[in-house]
C-alpha cells in the first residue's frame, strides 16, 4: 500500500491508497479513515424507548435515530455511548449491553460504530454541541419497529440496533424475516 493523497478534515480524513489487491492486481482507492463511533438505544422502561429527531445536512433534513456519537481519542466504545446518551437526551445509563458492531460503508471507509442497550435510566439534563439540533422522540419499541417496516425509520445504524435491542428484549416477532 502506497498513500498519494491525504485530506484531514476537522474529525475524519480522506486518503487515496494504491493498493495491491488479493488476486494480484493494484487499484487506487478513496477512502474516508473515521476515528469510529457508538450508538445506543435507550430504554425508558420495558416497552418504551427513546429515540431522536436529528436535523442531518448531509441527509436533506431531520432524521429519527437512536442518540450516536464519534468515539474521542482513546476513549472506550461503551464510555462514547454513555457520553453520547447523556450529552444528547439528558438521560444516563445505570447499565448498558452491548448488542454488536456495524460497518457503515466498507467500500469506501473504515468507520465502525459500536451499537448498545441503555437501561435504568436517570434524567440529569442534556448538554448538545453548537452544531446539534435534537428534539427527543419517545414511543414504543413496537412503534419504531412499525417505522422501520413502513420505511419510515431509514438510518441504518438505528434499524440494526432497534432490531438487535427487539431481540436482546424478546420483542422481535416474525415480521423480521418477511
Amino acid at each position: 500500500m502506497r498513500e498519494v493523497g491525504r485530506y484531514k478534515g476537522k474529525f475524519l480524513e480522506m486518503v487515496t491508497e494504491e493498493i495491491d489487491l488479493p488476486n494480484g492486481a493494484t487499484a487506487t482507492l478513496d477512502l474516508i479513515r473515521h476515528p469510529g463511533a457508538s450508538a445506543v438505544v435507550p430504554f425508558l422502561d420495558d416497552e418504551n424507548v427513546l429515540l431522536i429527531r436529528q436535523y442531518r445536512h448531509a441527509a436533506g433534513g431531520t432524521l429519527l435515530e437512536i442518540p450516536a456519537g464519534k468515539l474521542e481519542p482513546n476513549e472506550p466504545p461503551e464510555t462514547c455511548a454513555v457520553r453520547e446518551l447523556e450529552e444528547e437526551t439528558g438521560w444516563r445509563a445505570g447499565r448498558i449491553e452491548k448488542l454488536g458492531s456495524i460497518l457503515t460503508t466498507p467500500g469506501f471507509t473504515d468507520e465502525k460504530i459500536h451499537l448498545y442497550a441503555a437501561f435504568d435510566l436517570t434524567q440529569v439534563g442534556a448538554a448538545l454541541e453548537e452544531d446539534e439540533i435534537i428534539e427527543a422522540a419517545p414511543m414504543s419499541l413496537a412503534d419504531a419497529l412499525s417505522l422501520i417496516w413502513s420505511g419510515e425509520l431509514t438510518d441504518a445504524k438505528s434499524v440494526v440496533a432497534l432490531l438487535q435491542a427487539a431481540k436482546l428484549t424478546g420483542q422481535l416477532d416474525g415480521r423480521a424475516a418477511r
